[in-house]
């Protein structure tokens, strides 16, 4: 098990250690998060976990936001993928430039938090 986020981005190239600082960045206005990190993936999670950072690249950070329905209408999303056997739908959003961050990523941050907090 890792410790904490170090042991994730050590050896991450400067410009992906950025992206992530950004994300987080915009995380946290959003809202309060916190951060859990397991073998492969780090967790992100505000009451409960709303998104997963699965893969850190050599110029991207790759984000899967699970969601209980396909929101297939959207320009941010690089695959909706459902997962066998459940209803969950895995959205994939692959984060090159900070303007990736967009108001409409944003936008499906808040309901993932928003899904992830409702009784």
């Amino acid at each position: 098990m890792l410790k904490d986020t170090t042991d994730f981005l050590n050896g991450k190239t400067e410009y992906t250690l950025g992206l992530f600082r950004f994300f987080m960045e915009q995380l946290a206005e959003i809202g309060e998060v916190k951060l859990r990190t397991t073998k492969s993936m780090i967790a992100i999670e505000s009451k409960s976990t709303f998104a997963y950072i699965t893969q850190l690249g050599k110029n991207f950070v790759h984000v899967v936001i699970p969601f209980d329905q396909a929101y297939e209408d959207n320009l941010c999303f690089t695959k909706i993928a459902q997962v066998p056997g459940t209803s969950q739908f895995n959205h994939h959003l692959r984060i090159y430039f900070e303007e990736d961050i967009n108001e409409e990523v944003k936008s499906f941050l808040r309901l993932a938090i928003k899904q992830n907090t409702s009784p």
